[in-house]
């Protein structure tokens, strides 16, 4: 196992024994079953972009909120956006990309 997933499977386990989540289905919460598909989600996308080829992107923060993602963050290239982009859409569970990545 590499070191960036062994660091992103502490993450995961390290948020889930953290954090207090919210039971109710309203609009702005998530269940505890949402919390949990949304975080593997986002660990999937984040390891996902690193293991591209064709992308060098290691400081894109990515959120997911009831299986919307959202990728911030700064690349070099109108290319680099669009293939984060796909990268994150073709995760499994991912049902929307808000690709909010900013050109430089």
């Amino acid at each position: 196992m590499s070191k960036i997933r062994l660091f992103l499977n502490l993450a995961v386990v390290g948020m889930l024994a953290g954090s207090a989540v919210a039971c109710s289905s309203m609009g702005a919460q998530e269940t505890t079953g949402q919390y949990v598909d949304d975080t593997v989600i986002s660990n999937t996308v984040r390891t996902k972009l690193l293991d591209d080829k064709d992308l060098n992107l290691t400081q894109i923060d990515v959120e997911t909120f009831k299986g919307v993602v959202q990728l911030s963050g700064f690349v070099d290239t109108s290319k680099a956006k669009a293939r984060a982009g796909q990268v994150a859409g073709s995760v499994s569970g991912v049902r929307k990309v808000r690709n909010n990545l900013i050109v430089k």
